[in-house]
């Protein structure tokens, strides 16, 4: 018998998350998910899934009966989305300006589709003209795919616009709202989305490891009248869906729900819904402000043009003979602050500064300005 290893208990120490995610979790959020564990099929637990869902359905602004959350993280529900709707032969346009747009046509791969590529700079948005040319040219595509907003670079697409080219060239939509969701302007139904994801360590600031998805009535029918079994037997959303609506409040067993994480993600919605979502918007757009003020004095300059720009992610070019890793590595162990480094065509060239949920506040802003300075001079 191997001996029994020993260690002791791991206590982390209380960082400041200013990267591309995680962000800070809610203290409420912390609190909630060590409140004590109740079996999944619980008649308290499943009122309380009740309540998620709608306050899902409230962040994504959609009335979508299947609406849930993965119980893995936004990667699953990138996941979710392809494998339930795309079938083999079946020819998808997507998007790609950034490392998430590339892994939608991995996907899409996967599953012996077709990915049609329409490919945009790295920091730009997803250009609708590009897109409309894809689909004119590919009468036969299915689905439209894109990243709302491309934690990679920090640019924000036209999701309205997109979604509405979509519908008017007969596709179904399928939208990364990964780091949009609490952040900036996200309507389902009013855009006509028709499938969609996102996940909740960022400007939700809950724990990692939950992926929130909603499917349309059109993307429904199409799951429906599949051809062939979905791959997936843990995500298919046919089998889920039982679980988390049922007649009477009873469920279908499916699988053990991560019960202590999706207490915590009940409290962070029910934290953004006691704010209002547009108020949080404007929060996270008023604290970019700030923070582009005091960036743009230290002469660091910003990847991605203004009128793309994500608040909650924002993206600057490393200046010239910094080293990236001693800066980061620097705010880490001096003032406890983490940004994140550049991925893909960025990697080594630029940082990305988050301001997701409640780490969108102006102590956070006033200290990562503080500490860049000092670091950097």
């Amino acid at each position: 018998m191997l001996p029994a290893p020993r260690f002791t208990a791991f206590n982390p120490p209380r960082r400041i998350l200013m990267g591309p995610g995680p962000s800070d979790v809610y203290p409420e959020v912390l609190a909630a998910q060590s409140r004590p564990t109740i079996g999944h099929l619980d008649p308290l637990f499943v009122g309380m899934m009740d309540e998620l869902k709608s306050l899902i359905q409230y962040a994504f602004q959609t009335k979508n009966e299947m609406t849930m959350a993965v119980s893995a993280p936004g990667s699953a529900g990138m996941e979710t989305c392809f494998v339930n709707l795309v079938e083999p032969g079946e020819k998808v346009i997507v998007c790609r300006n950034g490392v998430f747009g590339e892994r939608m046509r991995q996907n899409v791969e996967r599953v012996g589709a077709i990915a049609v590529l329409v490919d945009n700079e790295w920091g730009a948005p997803v250009d609708p003209a590009a897109v409309e040319a894809a689909l004119k040219a590919n009468p036969d595509a299915k689905f439209l795919a894109f990243v709302h907003a491309e934690t990679s670079t920090g640019a924000l697409s036209d999701a309205k616009t997109l979604c509405a080219l979509a519908k008017q060239y007969g596709c179904l939509s399928i939208v990364d709202a990964v780091t949009s969701l609490g952040g900036v302007e996200l309507r389902v139904d009013e855009w006509g989305i028709d499938a969609i994801y996102s996940g909740s360590q960022k400007c939700l600031s809950c724990v990692p490891g939950l992926s929130p998805v909603s499917f349309s009535i059109a993307a429904v029918e199409k799951l429906k009248n599949r051809k062939t079994p979905v791959q997936s037997w843990f995500l298919d959303q046919s089998l889920v869906m039982a679980y988390w609506t049922s007649a009477g409040g009873k469920r279908s067993y499916h699988h053990t729900a991560p019960v202590n994480a999706l207490y915590a993600l009940h409290e962070s919605l029910r934290i953004l819904a006691a704010e209002g979502l547009e108020n949080a918007w404007q929060r996270h757009h008023e604290m970019h402000l700030v923070l582009r003020a005091g960036l743009e004095k230290l002469g660091l300059n910003f990847v991605v043009a203004e009128d793309y720009r994500l608040p909650q992610l924002n993206t600057v070019y490393i200046p010239a003979g910094v080293d990236d890793a001693a800066v980061r590595t620097r705010l880490l162990k001096d003032y406890n602050l983490e940004i994140g480094a550049g991925l893909g065509a960025l990697a080594g060239k630029a940082w990305r500064i988050g301001l997701m949920g409640f780490g969108a506040r102006r102590e956070n802003v006033s200290l990562c300005l503080k500490a860049l300075e000092e670091v950097l001079n």
